[in-house]
């Protein structure tokens, strides 16, 4: 039975209409995503499901009751927040219910044994006992710890708290609050990776129905169950989730362009008919093709917005040079924020005992917030200092730099001022230019102060391109990016010749385009001296080590035990630590005075026999002929219209591709091994 449904909703901003005749319901317990480019509406639909907004058309039913909650996108803006005691206090009030409940039962207790022995006190506790009202409290910490709030924030008054900090308060209060219905709009803003996975499974294990607003593909994949997709001001339902949707979205694309070119085809043949026979006088049969012509409507095929198109080549300077082969190197440093008032010797963040960015590498910077990740970038670019140790460039490496806080003004008034402000072009070229990145007309005449945040992210990925550069340093860069916009900006990162370091929440891109990673954490240890207080408290800084592998390697590497301060046992020295299911182990250092080529023999596995390595060879063969066709085989179904309308199915056979490709990796990996080991 629904307890939303949505029928004919139309909506109306000034001249524009974002929304006409939007169908839908939900379901009690139904998990839902709501994805559509920047503008699409998401935010209205969700605004007029709680009824903050009115309709201008269509009508809105509510089940009688329903208990709904929503997380904006302007929560850190909330009222309750703001005059809240305590950020502890302010989570916890999300359980209203039960914080009646427990003042109620307080009273009657205060009022003697005969009222607690009373059915009004016996009726409360059995409510409150029903409602989890004993785990209450851990309830609250689990949540503010999973979200990321450290233990010493708990305490703190939540108008001294960042944009950031606030809107994971507001959402902590609703995770507490449980409601029936709950509408969260774009709710991993500000949530670093450890809580954005805590946050997957709380949601998972609701049992109210849920509406997410978002543009992160991997949440949505472990959350919903179901796609609501706003395009073209209408909204489409799928099943299943974001990559079942995808595949979907794709067929029915590819169908509705097949159907729209016949249709057309079909058309033309009619008209070039009829005008055959009218030369011909044949009028009969002319008028006959001309009937059929009128019941012939048009089909539109599916409009897609212009893409995304990163600049491939540069504005002004030329082509970026060839940089050294080694392109950053950071050895021995302690990173932090540079001395200044009232901080004499600076405050030390993170120690980096070896860090090294080769030519072409694309690396992914990942750690907690306010570890040290943008410290770390802004001490590469050379805007700050390293404490101690050294952080230097290769030779020949020009810097790109796309710093997170984008609201820094920028020199001009208008779009097209902050470009020429950075480059002589003429007027014209300037704005084929940003054209590029979906400011045509006169978008580019739109002042910088105004940009929404999609708009800034997309001006300053213009501005990135204007001047040569071999070394991109971007730090959050999909930011209020919507996900044509994040999947355009992985294709240009894996096809950039430039050394890319990407510091990054989004597991979809880092796993994506980042062949290595740099992980950046607290060690438990000291790595530059400290009295063992926590990571940039004064005491030890965290610690950044290298990760031979890409996300997922990561993940399942820690999964296996991998820590940080075993890497920094291990790397002291030595090259980064390998991920397990790499089977590569960290090179032991050569020998003081040892001779170049013993070293080579040393570095090199033993070989294999010749008839040891034709039968393992022939084996890997065999596995990759084996892979390579079912992988072919799987691509083809999904491509069948019966299976995208088999959501089992259609899930099953996705299921299994991934773990194809995962084999398939697994078994060139293991072909490049035994070349190594080849017969000498």
């Amino acid at each position: 039975m629904s307890i939303l449904r949505l029928a004919g909703i139309a909506r109306e901003i000034g001249t524009l209409r974002i929304l006409d005749g939007v169908d839908a319901a939900i379901a009690a317990g139904e998990r839902v995503g709501l994805v559509g480019a920047n503008g699409s509406g998401k935010t209205t639909l969700l605004r007029i499901a709680v009824g903050m907004e009115e309709p201008d058309a269509g009508r809105v039913e509510r089940r009688r009751g329903l208990n709904v909650g929503l997380l904006t996108q302007e929560a850190n803006l909330d009222p309750d927040l703001v005059a809240g005691r305590d950020l502890r206090t302010f989570v916890r009030s999300g359980a209203a219910e039960l914080e009646r409940l427990e003042t109620e039962l307080a009273t009657l207790e205060a009022a003697g044994p005969e009222a607690v022995a009373g059915p009004r006190y016996a009726e409360a506790q059995h409510r409150f006992e029903a409602l989890g009202g004993y785990a209450l409290d851990p309830r609250v910490d689990e949540t503010l710890s999973g979200l990321g709030l450290a233990r010493p924030a708990w305490a703190r008054d939540p108008a001294t708290l960042s944009g950031g900090e606030q809107t994971r308060a507001a959402l902590a209060r609703l995770v507490v609050a449980d409601p029936e219905l709950l509408l969260l709009d774009e709710p991993t803003n500000h949530l670093d990776i450890a809580a954005l996975e805590w946050l997957e499974q709380a949601l998972a294990r609701r049992r109210g129905a849920l509406v997410i607003a978002s543009h992160d593909r991997a949440f949505l994949d472990a959350v919903v169950v179901r796609i609501w997709e706003l395009r073209d001001r209408r909204l489409t339902v799928f099943r299943g989730d974001y990559s079942a949707y995808a595949v979907q979205r794709a067929g029915r694309d590819a169908r509705a362009r097949s159907e729209a070119e016949m249709q057309t085809e079909r058309m033309a043949r009619e008209q070039d008919l009829i005008q055959r026979y009218r030369s011909h006088r044949k009028y009969g049969k002319m008028h006959e093709h001309e009937a059929r012509l009128a019941a012939l409507q048009p089909i539109a095929a599916p409009r897609q917005g212009p893409p995304l198109r990163l600049a491939d080549r540069v504005l002004s300077g030329g082509a970026p040079v060839r940089s050294g082969d080694v392109v950053v190197e950071v050895r021995d440093a302690v990173l932090g924020i540079p001395p200044g008032p009232g901080l004499s010797d600076g405050r030390p963040l993170l120690g980096a005992p070896r860090l090294e960015a080769r030519r072409g590498e694309r690396i992914g910077v990942v750690g907690p917030n306010g570890i040290g990740k943008t410290t770390l970038l802004r001490t590469i670019a050379g805007e700050i200092a390293p404490l101690e140790g050294v952080a230097r460039l290769g030779p020949a490496v020009g810097v790109g730099y796309l710093a997170q806080l984008r609201e820094a003004a920028l020199a001009g008034a208008t779009v097209l001022d902050a470009l020429l402000a950075r480059v002589d072009l003429p007027p014209g070229e300037a704005r084929g230019y940003l054209a590029r990145f979906l400011f045509r007309g006169d978008d580019v005449f739109k002042e910088v102060a105004v940009l929404s945040g999609g708009e800034r992210s997309r001006l300053e990925l213009a501005l990135l391109g204007v001047l040569p550069a071999n070394l991109l340093l971007l730090d959050e860069p999909t930011n209020h990016l919507d996900i044509p916009a994040r999947e355009a900006l992985e294709g240009f990162l894996r096809e950039t010749a430039a050394t890319v370091l990407v510091v990054s929440h989004d597991r979809r891109l880092l796993e994506a385009v980042c062949g290595r990673l740099w992980i950046l954490g607290p060690t438990g240890m000291p790595v530059a001296g400290g009295d063992g207080r926590e990571p940039g408290l004064g005491g030890p800084p965290a610690a950044a080590v290298s990760f031979d592998g890409g996300f997922r390697a990561w993940r399942e590497a820690l999964a296996e035990g991998w820590t940080i301060a075993g890497a920094l046992a291990s790397q002291r020295g030595v090259r980064p630590v390998a991920a397990p299911s790499a089977r590569l182990r960290p090179a032991e250092p050569a020998p003081v005075g040892a001779a170049s080529s013993r070293r080579a023999t040393a570095a090199r596995p033993a070989a294999l026999s010749k008839d040891t390595y034709r039968r393992q060879r022939g084996a890997i063969e065999a596995d990759l002929t084996r892979l390579g066709l079912r992988k072919s085989q799987l691509e083809l179904a999904l491509g069948d219209p019966d299976v995208q309308a088999n959501f089992v199915e259609l899930r099953r056979l996705t299921s299994e591709l991934a773990d194809v490709d995962a084999a398939l990796g697994a078994a060139e990996e293991g072909w490049l091994t035994l070349a190594e080991r080849a017969p000498r």
